[in-house]
């Protein structure tokens, strides 16, 4: 996909302006809080302070590539079981993050899991609960 912006835009501002995918959320702009997370090349990274001309032909999926409505991705899925979200602003970087965590680790610990999400704030303090739903989406087909 091209998209017509200056190639110091960071992708956050091209995802949210340009493609209008509001799925990912703007938090620190500093690469701190993890709300910015999306999947570059299956690697969870920061967004908000990425510039555009640093992904010529890398992948980059948002939450919106994971799941729909319809059909959510077993993370939501499990997300929504678990009631892990409060205010829900932090959980698309945390989704994306445990979605890399379960690609290259598909039975992880929960060690691992706290360690993978270790990049994502959450000041609403579902931590219990977030690790539950991954621990969850772990153990679904």
């Amino acid at each position: 996909m091209s998209v017509d912006a200056d190639p110091t835009t960071p992708l956050l501002d091209v995802l949210r302006n340009h493609l209008d995918l509001k799925g990912t959320r703007y938090g620190c702009g500093l690469e701190q809080c993890g709300t910015c997370m999306v999947l570059i090349d299956g690697e969870a990274q920061p967004s908000c302070a990425r510039e555009l001309s640093s992904l010529a032909h890398r992948h980059v999926t948002t939450i919106e590539g994971l799941g729909t409505a319809q059909a959510p991705h077993k993370l939501q899925r499990a997300f929504l079981q678990q009631q892990a979200g409060q205010c829900g602003y932090c959980l698309s970087g945390i989704i994306i993050s445990a979605k890399a965590l379960l690609d290259r680790n598909p039975r992880p610990s929960r060690v691992d899991i706290t360690a993978a999400l270790n990049r994502n704030l959450c000041r609403c303090g579902t931590h219990t609960r977030i690790i539950a739903a991954v621990q969850q989406a772990a153990e679904m087909p």
